[in-house]
């Protein structure tokens, strides 16, 4: 890994910036003593693809194969520690991205995630012992390597692709969730299609590229209030392309989400009239890509979740850089995602019902949950200045407290719906005690805004309060088995209470 360490810090002072060269300069005359190797070993590797065109399918996938393990003995092996020239990795990539075998597109999808865990191209530099008693007095020097591929390599170019490994640039890569939106539907999922599957593995990577990318600069913006490390990261110029539109990009992010958390049950190979026993489904020529399928939507899934938190992420970092003056008009203006995203949770209850299925944060899930209320809440006709700031149902202890009002709770389960309602008040609950079980919660800033000046025997006590409501409008009414697990929770929690 130390051949990475030759990079450029980002952000420092200029006697900083001179101090952490020479630190590094050790690591700089390594890589330059071993550039030649390198060559070498590129040229080896690559020789293997250089297969004749008219090579049989087999061949060409052996070929292939053995690139791959020799990229992996080159470089993952313990003893060895060359990091893949950038044609080695584009080389990688391509196969990734183009290839139709089922084996060779896992092996390379494998093979880049450990590439990528191995040699980080964004880092923070470790604290020293003497550093780690004062952290809030250091500020570590972000590093770049940059001789570091990216599979964003034409980010700034208006091109679709480039030509250096089938680079992918904001453009392509919403092209890219789109198709996979397309071989989501039911339609498509009645034939089995490896081009899925290989869309989604392709996503999922290039997730965790922008990961390894911004969070690193995130925690670098957190102890240096430097702007310029988040401006300069992958996820915000895509989402500053002018190409791009920022707010489809979350639209169709939350729209995949619904398509691909649906109930899987339905879909079953009895259903589409083929295979029907585990012992069948191996034989079958699909059997590897039906076993495969399920996994893959789930981690998808989760990387669109992660999306969705790394855009949230970086919105909150702009904003502290806002109101602190760095932000500039190069840098536009865009709608805060969790504004569209709470839009689109409005119009969707089926995607309300995906989305807090899938979102297991429990800051986030909270904090959009008393968003969510509070489009449905009746406002106060008066309106002072100083109310006009902060409203007192601006925490969940707030939205419970709309519920202890006949007319207000009967409104708003109106408006949501019983349904939308009960399930809103349960997965609340269930983000505010893992809230108030964390020790360190007073210095979350985030979940203190969620969870201030509410007990546990409070909120439970609002809590059965507000189910209450429901049976008060309808004698009949039936609540689903996850809000009467949450229902049966408060009252536990206030019959302890009560004991004690």
């Amino acid at each position: 890994m130390e051949t990475r360490k030759r990079g450029r810090g980002v952000g420092a002072d200029r006697e900083g910036g001179r101090g952490n060269r020479n630190k590094y300069q050790k690591n700089e005359n390594n890589f330059d003593r071993r550039r030649g190797g390198r060559v070498g070993l590129e040229e080896n590797t690559l020789a293997i693809l250089d297969t004749s065109s008219s090579a049989s399918f087999h061949h060409l996938l052996d070929d292939r194969l053995a690139f791959l393990d020799a990229v992996r003995s080159a470089s993952l092996v313990p003893e060895n520690d060359n990091p893949p020239t950038k044609k080695m990795f584009a080389a990688v990539f391509q196969i990734l991205k183009d290839e139709s075998s089922l084996d060779l597109i896992i092996a390379s999808y494998q093979l880049l995630f450990e590439l990528n865990k191995r040699y980080p191209w964004v880092y923070l530099p470790k604290m020293e012992k003497s550093e780690s008693s004062t952290p809030s007095k250091v500020h570590r020097e972000l590093i770049v390597a940059e001789e570091a591929w990216s599979p964003f390599g034409c980010i700034e170019r208006d091109e679709a692709t480039d030509t250096s490994g089938g680079s992918i640039n904001p453009l392509a890569f919403h092209s890219l969730m789109q198709d996979i939106a397309k071989g989501a539907t039911e339609e498509r999922r009645n034939k089995i299609e490896i081009k899925s599957l290989q869309n989604m593995l392709l996503f999922q990577y290039l997730v965790n590229v922008l990961e390894g990318d911004l969070f690193p600069r995130i925690h670098a913006f957190k102890e240096s209030l430097n702007w310029i490390l988040l401006r300069e990261c992958i996820l915000n110029k895509i989402l500053g392309s002018r190409k791009l539109s920022y707010k489809d990009l979350i639209k169709d992010c939350m729209s995949l989400i619904g398509d691909l958390s649906c109930d899987k049950t339905k879909i079953t190979r009895d259903q589409r009239g083929k295979i029907t026993s585990l012992a069948e489904l191996q034989k079958d020529c699909h059997g590897p890509l039906e076993l495969a399928l399920p996994e893959v939507e789930k981690n998808t899934c989760l990387a669109l979740k992660k999306l969705l938190q790394m855009i949230m992420e970086l919105d909150s970092s702009r904003n502290i850089a806002d109101m602190t003056g760095l932000i500039t008009r190069a840098d536009g203006a865009r709608i805060p995602a969790a504004e569209i995203i709470l839009n689109e949770l409005s119009y969707s209850s089926d995607l309300l019902f995906s989305f807090f299925l899938l979102v297991d944060e429990p800051e986030w899930k909270l904090k959009t949950i008393v968003q969510y209320f509070q489009k449905y809440i009746p406002k106060s006709s008066i309106r002072t200045r100083r109310s006009n700031g902060s409203s007192a149902d601006a925490t969940f202890d707030g939205i419970l407290k709309c519920f202890s009002n006949e007319n207000s709770a009967k409104g708003i389960i109106k408006k949501m719906r019983p349904d939308v309602t009960q399930l809103l008040l349960a997965h609340g609950f269930q983000a505010f005690l893992s809230l108030s079980s964390k020790h360190s919660v007073e210095d979350a800033s985030d979940s203190k805004q969620d969870v201030r000046g509410s007990s546990i025997m409070e909120i439970c006590e609002n809590v059965v309060s507000a189910f209450a409501c429901f049976r008060k409008e309808d004698k009949q009414f039936t609540f689903s088995p996850f809000c009467r697990e949450a229902l049966f929770t408060a009252a536990s929690v206030l019959s302890t209470g009560a004991r004690s």
